[in-house]
């Protein structure tokens, strides 16, 4: 690989958006503290966490598990902007920067992105005049890195990083799944983001951990090839192989994920070309899934007026797609549901499909989903 910014960068990143909960629904701080601590052991430096995860909670945890328990350089944080969510004006938005700031109590941010840009929010940013607020951020040394998260169309892509080629990186969600899916188009924009010499962080590349259990015939595939490896190995490496990568975010929920993830990325070797190959039978498999490509990010339900349970329906549809059960599902639609608003209560809006970073077609998967009710 050519030399590009973030190239020595360990290629695991802890993702802090999907973390260990107690019972009650909190984030279990003990249990990411010793996360971290494994991470740290083996390498890692990078940590990401946003202004809208977990309600803020996700900096806090930060603060909590590594920026109050470790000297400031022994790591790099990200964080992000959303300008679309959690504000209302221009100020509120900018605001966001400063609460992150005291959540975590970080000094300054390593990298800090313009969050989940796409075709129904990007222009907010200009609005805001975020762009300008962030390069001022940076010239005062609050910010080292900064770019943009993105989950719009390759066209998009291309306009934003011509009319903002000072930007250090970008956050693509790419996955083996998605490589050549027309929805996501993960690589047209990573051949995008590297023709204009930009570095890549990589989000999703088990897109939600749906890759950590795929169909049975992709698990097939890869037990064949190699009975030891993780489902989760083959692609956050088929990621971490690719040229421009900084690092590979991890959405680890548990120590065994950790344990996992390091077993293989703590001493990383790029696929080889048996492995490849094998990666391209995966995909051809899952382009004959039926399955609802849902990640569980939950943005389509923090604005929801209804509160539907929108992945939680799609996880349990998912269920029947791959294994009907004896009553169609309504059991576990039941309970998935229950104290929540259901499929049938969709006044189709139209708010979930226009942040669903996956573009899915929301509306009319519900009304596919309302008959397990």
């Amino acid at each position: 690989m050519e030399t590009y910014f973030g190239k020595d960068v360990f290629k695991l990143g802890f993702g802090l958006m999907r973390l260990p909960k107690r019972e009650d629904g909190s984030i279990d701080v003990e249990t990411v503290c010793q996360m971290v601590d494994r991470f740290i052991e083996a390498g890692g430096t990078y940590f990401d966490t946003a202004y809208v995860y977990n309600n803020g909670e996700s900096e806090e945890v930060a603060r909590k598990a590594l920026v109050d328990r470790y000297p400031r350089d022994r790591f790099t944080l990200c964080t992000k902007l959303n300008a679309a969510m959690q504000c209302h004006d221009e100020a509120s938005a900018k605001q966001q920067f400063y609460t992150s700031l005291e959540r975590t109590g970080a000094g300054y941010f390593d990298y800090y992105l313009l969050h989940a840009l796409g075709r129904g929010n990007y222009r907010k940013y200009e609005e805001y005049h975020i762009w300008e607020f962030v390069q001022d951020l940076k010239a005062q040394g609050l910010v080292r890195h900064y770019g943009f998260s993105f989950h719009g169309d390759p066209a998009l892509l291309e306009e934003l990083l011509t009319a903002h080629p000072d930007v250090d990186f970008i956050q693509l969600q790419i996955n083996y799944a998605d490589w050549e899916d027309p929805g996501v188009a993960s690589r047209q924009c990573w051949e995008i983001a590297r023709r204009h010499g930009k570095s890549i962080t990589v989000m999703e590349p088990v897109k939600g951990g749906a890759l950590a259990s795929p169909p049975e015939s992709v698990q097939a595939l890869f037990r064949e090839a190699d009975p030891k490896a993780s489902m989760a190995s083959w692609a956050i490496r088929f990621v971490a192989s690719l040229d421009g990568i900084i690092t590979v975010l991890s959405g680890m929920s548990n120590i065994e994920q950790m344990d996992d993830n390091l077993s293989y990325m703590r001493d990383f070797h790029p696929l080889n070309g048996d492995e490849q190959a094998v990666i391209a039978a995966a995909q051809a498999a899952l382009r004959g899934d039926v399955q609802i490509k849902c990640t569980a990010c939950h943005y389509c339900t923090d604005g929801c007026p209804m509160g539907i349970a929108i992945p939680e329906i799609f996880a349990v549809k998912n269920g029947e797609l791959r294994r009907p059960s004896w009553d169609g599902g309504k059991q576990a639609y039941a309970i998935a549901t229950h104290g929540k608003g259901v499929a049938s209560d969709c006044i189709e809006c139209g708010q979930c499909e226009g942040v669903c970073p996956q573009g899915l077609p929301i509306i009319d998967l519900l009304k596919k989903c309302a008959s397990m009710e």
